[in-house]
Formats: C-alpha cells, sequence, structure tokens
C-alpha cells in the first residue's frame, strides 16, 4: 500500500509543479500583454489562468491525500489536518474560478448590475475575497501541518524550509486586505 501512495503523491507533485511553472508563464504573458498596471488580466490568459488552478488544486488535494496515506502513525493527525484544509482550499477555489469561468461571458451575467462585486478580481469583491480565504489563509494552514510529516521524512530538510517559505508568503498576502492594496496580497501568490 506504502509504494503506492509514494507514487500518487509524486506524481500528484510533479504535476502540480509543472503546471505551476505553466501558470506563471501564462501570468507573466497575461501581464506582459496589459496596457496598464491597474488593468485585468485579459483572455486568453486568464481563461488559461483559471483553467490551470483548476488542474493545480486537484493535483495538491491528491499529493496530500498520498501524504497522509504515508505519513507515520505519529504524524497522522497532522497530515488528515493538511489535507482538510486543503480541502477547504480546493473546494471554495474550485466553486470560485469555475463560477467565474462558466458565468463571465454569458449576456445575463453582463448585464446584471452588481456582477463585479460578487465575481470579479478587482478588489473589493466577493470571488476575490473568498480565492483569498482559500490561498492566502487555508494552504498555508495546511502547509503549516505538513511540517511535522516533512520533519519525519529523511532527506527532506530544504522541503522543511521551503515550505515555511511558503506559509509565510501565503500568509503575508492577507495584508492586502486591510490595506485595501491587492498588489500587496500579490505577495500570497508567490507562496503556492
Amino acid at each position: 500500500m506504502l509504494p503506492t501512495f509514494k507514487k500518487t503523491g509524486a506524481f500528484a507533485s510533479y504535476t502540480a509543479a509543472v503546471l505551476g511553472l505553466l501558470y506563471i508563464v501564462v501570468t507573466a504573458l497575461g501581464l506582459n500583454a496589459l496596457a496598464s498596471p491597474q488593468d485585468p488580466i485579459s483572455d486568453p490568459y486568464f481563461t488559461l489562468m483559471e483553467s490551470l488552478i483548476l488542474l493545480i488544486v486537484c493535483a495538491m488535494t491528491i499529493a496530500l491525500v498520498a501524504v497522509y496515506g504515508y505519513a507515520e502513525a505519529e504524524v497522522k493527525p497532522f497530515a488528515l489536518t493538511a489535507l482538510l484544509f486543503m480541502a477547504f482550499c480546493a473546494g471554495i477555489t474550485s466553486c470560485v474560478h469555475f463560477v467565474i469561468l462558466a458565468t463571465r461571458n454569458t449576456p445575463e451575467m453582463a448585464q446584471w448590475p452588481d456582477f463585479a462585486l460578487l465575481f470579479s478580481f478587482r478588489w473589493p469583491s466577493v470571488a476575490y475575497a473568498l480565492d483569498i480565504l482559500a490561498w492566502d489563509w487555508f494552504f498555508p494552514i495546511s502547509m503549516l501541518f505538513t511540517l511535522p510529516v516533512i520533519r519525519r521524512s529523511t532527506g527532506a530538510k530544504s522541503l522543511w524550509w521551503l515550505t515555511w517559505g511558503c506559509i509565510l508568503l501565503s500568509f503575508a498576502g492577507l495584508l492586502g486586505v486591510p490595506l485595501a492594496n491587492m498588489q500587496v496580497r500579490n505577495i500570497g501568490i508567490l507562496g503556492y
């Protein structure tokens, strides 16, 4: 059973990493195409980014299922807690990004006067706040609970420090909310 968890976890982790690198490339291209830094990223980049997020969060969740399955008994409660918080992150962000993908270009939504307050990635909006909750709160909490599991793994010291970096950067993204500055919030993106 353990080799299956290890293989599944490795595959899911590599998949998340490759998709994450692709996400960085697409985001950079989208940012480069902006007329002004205040403009939102437009299609085709935006749709690609939204689709990649859905795939990345699935891979991350599968990786944490494998971490839980592979974890030693003493740290299984930490692994389970990490998995649960990743599931919260995945559930929230999947709902947000799928709803935006499915509805943002429909004529009915375009005519709705409050659409931007609910579903845009311009601050403030409900979708943006939910995405911040997912990625700058639940994701780093999930990673925090992976630390005892990582600590028990042989040869994982660099992964332990990398995970701490992800946690701190993700939590730092929360500062964008009280400051109402999404450029500060973008620090959190570096964490995941």
